[in-house]
């Protein structure tokens, strides 16, 4: 399976609480739902179409999918709700239960054993596992040389500090600019693989 990112992320590379000002106040951020003034519909909604429509999983942390899974259960009815609550999904958690996955089709990797499960998920057929938000796990999994594609939803705006998803031990990882959108917004989608070495 390839593993793609999908991120709304700021012009500073904060992608902490885009969707609402509750959604992750940790460390004092106070500008939750940053994305939503440049939200274009047909470029950043095309994006997250394609990619939920592409993928043949879902791959989560825990915070972002408990937030997930109690905004989109509600919203059956609209295509892309239905795909979101159909489709399978992991989370990596040290602390949730099973009793406590209420969203269908989630499964749990223990978070002691996520590098390894999700490496083993990464080596079988399939098509797309596709991450959305989670900053902790993308982190990990670029440090671990386990992402194929990174698809960024690049806004116009500076967030002056948040969480961010790229590895700071200094290692160099180049990559390839292999698409970019642009919308009326100013928002940019912007796809990108690793360079091939050499």
């Amino acid at each position: 399976m390839r593993i793609v990112i999908s991120e709304f992320m700021s012009l500073d590379g904060v992608v902490q609480a885009p969707g609402g000002p509750d959604e992750d106040r940790d460390g004092g951020f106070a500008h939750g739902g940053w994305s939503h003034r440049f939200f274009d519909p047909e470029v950043v909604g095309g994006a997250f179409a394609t990619a939920l429509d592409e993928a043949q999983a879902l791959l989560f942390g825990r915070r972002t999918w408990q937030t997930m899974a109690a905004a989109w259960p509600d919203r059956a009815g609209d295509p892309f709700a239905d795909r979101m609550n159909a489709i399978p999904k992991y989370v990596v958690s040290k602390k949730l239960q099973a009793a406590e996955l209420v969203w269908d089709n989630s499964r749990i990797i223990p978070g002691d054993e996520a590098v390894s499960r999700i490496r083993e998920l990464h080596g079988t057929d399939g098509g797309n596992l596709l991450v959305m938000g989670s900053p902790t796990l993308v982190r990990t999994l670029l440090a671990e040389g386990l992402v194929d594609e990174l698809r960024l939803v690049i806004m116009p705006v500076l967030l002056g500090g948040g969480k961010r998803i790229f590895p700071d031990e200094g290692a160099l990882r180049a990559l390839e600019l292999v698409s970019a959108v642009a919308g009326a917004t100013g928002v940019q989608v912007c796809t990108y693989r690793p360079a091939a070495e050499g």
